[in-house]
């Protein structure tokens, strides 16, 4: 196993600059995803390390040798491609033993290799079927045997299930975490999928415009994002910004004005707002509640009027899908599949718990969130929401 440590990277295409130095790293034995949307650099990223693209600044690190000169080949790494680029001639054994073969190893050690990756990843069945005649869920399981076999101490992933269907991802992504805790290998794995990034990695690396935006576990990015693209880049439905002006302001609280003239009051440090500063309010569809008209919406339950759009009926739950005066984009609220929901077109309230709601300033960056809005707040505002269904 090797650790993986980025400093300062960098990379350019003539004068175009596509990642921005770059400073990450990446524990021994730690499942890394990199996730972000199509084109902001992480598999350019992924690629720099692997060795098939050349660093134009900075330093890699992989294990305690600066890796930046080192072939691919003498990385002592594997790469998973997207592709499954199999040998259509060959069968799954002779896939997953050719690099060995290739490399001159005896025949027994190769045999042993092969058919232990084979029964980590449950395929010794399949070892005499050539790839025609396997699905794609295992197509991949042979793709990344043929990487197992090699022993690397580090797994690299350039979004290997992208050609999955959904089921077959899901799949895949509880065989994924199963191996890495069966093999305990350090692995980087790239995705746009935000649902892959929070199920698969022990830390997330989010990436924007060739920069890294945060790095964390899945529960402190979706609780506590740094700024909008992360708020806004996970979590399904995304979370709703509301925007607003600040009507006062202080070391533990602040009153903002939403776009239809209600005040809301929000549980974060505004010490450094003035009045007429304009912010935003970041909420998750989980955390509003759902009211009839006039069932206790307004400054005393920090709540506002909507009109309902449309709603989205998921199966164990909905989604309520409404439009807030004078906001740009609608707002939605997830509701529990018993709750009783409104008829689209009429007019329902929604309440704010200030505990759950985020403040960003007008540079986007999330301001800090107080320290009393700690488990029993929230978990006082999480029973007002349950007990605030829509009647």
């Amino acid at each position: 196993m090797a650790s993986v440590s980025l400093q300062g990277i960098a990379k350019r295409y003539d004068q175009h600059a596509v990642i921005h130095g770059v400073d990450l790293e990446v524990a021994d034995g730690e499942f890394m995803v990199f996730v972000g949307p199509s084109g902001c650099g992480k598999s350019t990223l992924l690629r720099m390390i692997a060795g098939l693209e050349e660093i134009s600044a900075g330093q890699l690190k992989i294990g305690e040798r600066v890796a930046n000169d080192v072939p691919p080949a003498q990385r002592k790494l594997a790469m998973v491609f997207q592709s499954y680029a199999l040998y259509p001639h060959m069968t799954v054994y002779e896939n997953m033993a050719f690099a060995l073969k290739l490399a001159g190893q005896p025949a027994a050690t190769v045999r042993t290799a092969v058919e232990r990756a084979a029964d980590i990843l449950r395929i010794t069945p399949l070892l005499r079927r050539r790839p025609k005649e396997l699905s794609g869920g295992q197509r991949q399981r042979v793709a990344i045997g043929r990487a197992i076999v090699r022993t690397p101490e580090l797994f690299l992933f350039d979004e290997p299930l992208s050609n999955l269907d959904a089921s077959l991802r899901v799949q895949m992504r509880v065989e994924l975490s199963r191996l890495h805790r069966e093999l305990g290998t350090t692995m980087i794995y790239v995705t746009h999928d935000q649902v892959e990034a929070m199920t698969l990695g022990q830390r997330i690396a989010v990436f924007n415009g060739g920069r890294i935006e945060q790095v964390g576990t899945p529960h402190e990015l979706y609780n506590a994002p740094c700024n909008l693209f992360v708020a806004g880049f996970l979590g399904t439905p995304k979370m709703n910004f509301i925007p607003g002006e600040i009507i006062a302001a202080g070391a533990n609280h602040a009153s903002v004005r939403l776009p239809d003239g209600a005040v809301v009051e929000v549980a974060a440090d505004g010490g450094a707002l003035r009045r007429g500063d304009a912010v935003t309010v970041g909420v998750r569809a989980e955390h509003l509640a759902l009211r009839a008209p006039g069932a206790g919406a307004g400054a005393d339950t920090n709540g506002a009027t909507v009109t309902v759009g449309h709603i989205e009926y998921l199966g164990d739950q909905s989604i309520v899908y409404a439009t807030l005066a004078g906001a740009p984009d609608m707002i939605a609220v997830r509701q529990p599949a018993e709750a009783a929901l409104p008829l689209a077109g009429t007019r329902a309230s929604i309440v704010l718990p200030p505990a759950r709601c985020l403040l960003f300033g007008a540079d986007g960056r999330a301001l800090p969130r107080l320290a009393a809005a700690s488990e029993g707040q929230a978990a006082r505002t999480d029973e007002m929401a349950a007990a605030s269904q829509f009647m």
